[in-house]
């Protein structure tokens, strides 16, 4: 495995702790054993939560204590890194991102989500049009959906007049959306009369349509339009050449791909990683449910992909799925009708990819296998429906999540540690901060756009949390999501919590809390040093955090210059 970034000026090697400013590192790789001593190292171990040294052999840990009893276990020949007081933690798990298609070359433009006038895309488009003369379908990204909603003529005549001889598609920054022009509707086979797909809306209005599909029926052109450019190489060279080196430099060693593309074979692009020894990091793949495909078919496919080997970094144990969409284009699934009717539907209280019985009936089929579920649900309702999925399935074994959680029912919050599932949020992204709470109370009124992603409420209520990124929707940094944590009053939660949130409970969702998440004798060496102690500086200067060492299954992959 390769060490990403060679420098790292604070890190001593030598025959001793001390603080001697000769010793320099060499002849670091002469002894299996290594010992990190002269640190302040909290283990996320309820019996032995601070200690000062970590002795690993290999890629084991022998013992996490003082510098004089790790001093005496040691080895003559141990390799001793005098770490000068600084921060040791367990490697970070980030339990929902999505690092391939953050690397994928599949984009050829992006554009300003800040700019209001969807009219000034016309230029950027046609340059991207320009700049790429030899890909089936131009691919895009970035815009608000917004900005769309209120462009003064027909969004699909703004986009058709950039480009109108090639289909081009533009995801909006969210993922829940698709600009897309006619040329593209023609090839995804959308007219003015097809019906909306399940979990997804065609925009019309009256018999025109305004080039803008909702959800699901975004998500089936753009599969469409990334299958046709055949980028398996683009998406392997880029988790290799930025997402790996991006994981390693924020302390990120244990990853779950939350949306895996297994009909266009990312599955095999990630065993391609593994097998060529690239992996930096331990994987777990959420294979995605398709909306619209048959039951039968796919849960008898999803079966045959489980891969769950213990030994190897990466398993395919999980399965993504979508009980609902988004607040802000009134898609998340509510108990309540939203206060504004964007789409003119026989209900206004959002959609369903999957519904309640579907989503049990997926979870009756594949927890058996040994499938857990990572299920998203953002509005009240599709948090109810999901846990009511959850419970109606009738098994057991499973360590089942719901991420976002961004509204949730006072009745829904004893569920969560009642049927043993995960409440997997993200706090990272400004949106989610109670600043922004009441942006939406156009939509959801004053009372329901409050205490969103009730963190607190939740703990208080028993559940497990996990803290995730959501990257690129949100920022890939740890230390930004734990800032966040422990500073949105009145759903803050404590320091301690919120670096469990991002360790052990990630462990625990991924099945390898014995194995990583804490650090402990007889565990694997997966733990980071970073520049200061969050548990002495201000609340809002630890999202200032740097990684400074990432050791991987006992290898030091990272050190920062």
């Amino acid at each position: 495995m390769k060490l990403i970034i060679i420098l790292f000026s604070v890190v001593l090697a030598g025959n001793s702790c001390s603080n001697d400013p000769k010793v320099a590192i060499e002849n670091i790789e002469t002894s299996t054993q290594r010992l990190y001593c002269n640190a302040k190292i909290f283990t996320v171990d309820e019996a032995n939560p601070w200690a000062e040294a970590i002795l690993i052999d290999g890629n084991k840990i022998l013992f996490v204590g003082s510098d004089t009893e790790a001093e005496k276990i040691a080895d003559n020949n141990a390799i001793k890194v005098d770490l000068q007081g600084k921060l040791i933690l367990p490697g970070f798990h980030d339990v929902h991102m999505h690092p391939m298609e953050v690397g994928s070359t599949t984009t050829a433009f992006v554009l300003d989500e800040e700019d209001t006038n969807a009219e000034n895309y016309i230029p950027v488009i046609r340059k991207a049009s320009k700049d790429n003369p030899n890909v089936e379908w131009l691919i895009g990204f970035g815009h608000s959906i917004n900005t769309l909603f209120n462009a003064k003529r027909n969004p699909l005549d703004i986009i058709d007049e950039a480009v109108s001889d090639r289909p081009v598609i533009i995801m909006e920054q969210t993922s829940h959306s698709m600009w897309i022009n006619s040329k593209g509707l023609a090839l995804a086979g959308i007219t003015v009369d097809s019906p909306n797909p399940q979990g997804g809306i065609i925009m019309k209005e009256g018999k025109n349509l305004l080039g803008i599909l909702i959800d699901n029926a975004g998500d089936v052109a753009f599969q469409q339009a990334v299958t046709s450019l055949n980028d398996a190489e683009g998406e392997y060279d880029g988790m290799v050449s930025y997402v790996l080196p991006e994981l390693v430099k924020h302390g990120i060693t244990s990853v779950c791909d939350a949306r895996t593309y297994w009909k266009r074979a990312q599955h095999k692009i990630w065993k391609d990683l593994a097998a060529d020894n690239k992996l930096t990091a331990r994987f777990n793949l959420g294979l995605w449910a398709y909306p619209t495909e048959d039951d039968a078919t796919q849960i008898a496919s999803l079966k045959r992909l489980f891969s769950n080997n213990e030994n190897s970094l990466l398993k395919i144990n999980q399965i993504k799925l979508y009980s609902d969409g988004i607040t802000h284009n009134t898609t998340a699934a509510l108990h309540q009708n939203y206060k504004e009717d964007i789409f003119g539907l026989p209900t206004n209280n959002g959609l369903n990819y999957f519904t309640q019985e579907r989503i049990s009936k997926y979870i009756r089929e594949l927890e058996t296998v040994g499938f857990d579920f990572h299920i998203h649900a953002i509005g009240n309702r599709g948090v109810t429906e999901a846990l009511n999925a959850i419970e109606e399935s009738g098994t057991t074994e499973g360590r089942h999540r719901l991420t976002h959680v961004e509204i949730v029912e006072a009745t829904d919050m004893n569920r969560f540690a009642q049927l043993n599932v995960t409440a997997d949020v993200q706090v990272a992204g400004d949106f989610t901060q109670p600043a922004y709470w009441h942006d939406n109370d156009y939509l959801l009124g004053t009372e329901l756009a409050d205490n969103q992603i009730p963190i607190k409420s939740l703990k208080e209520a028993g559940a497990r949390i996990t803290l995730s990124s959501d990257w690129n929707v949100s920022s890939l940094n740890p230390f930004v999501g734990i800032q966040n944590a422990v500073t949105r009053s009145p759903q803050n939660i404590s320091l301690e919590e919120a670096i469990k949130a991002y360790t052990i409970n990630g462990a625990y969702v991924m099945r390898q809390e014995d194995k990583v998440g804490s650090l402990k004798k007889g565990k694997l060496a997966d733990f980071i040093v970073v520049d200061q102690n969050i548990f002495n500086v201000s609340v809002n200067q630890i999202n200032s955090t740097k990684v400074v060492l990432t050791v991987f299954d006992g290898e030091e992959i990272y050190r920062r210059r």
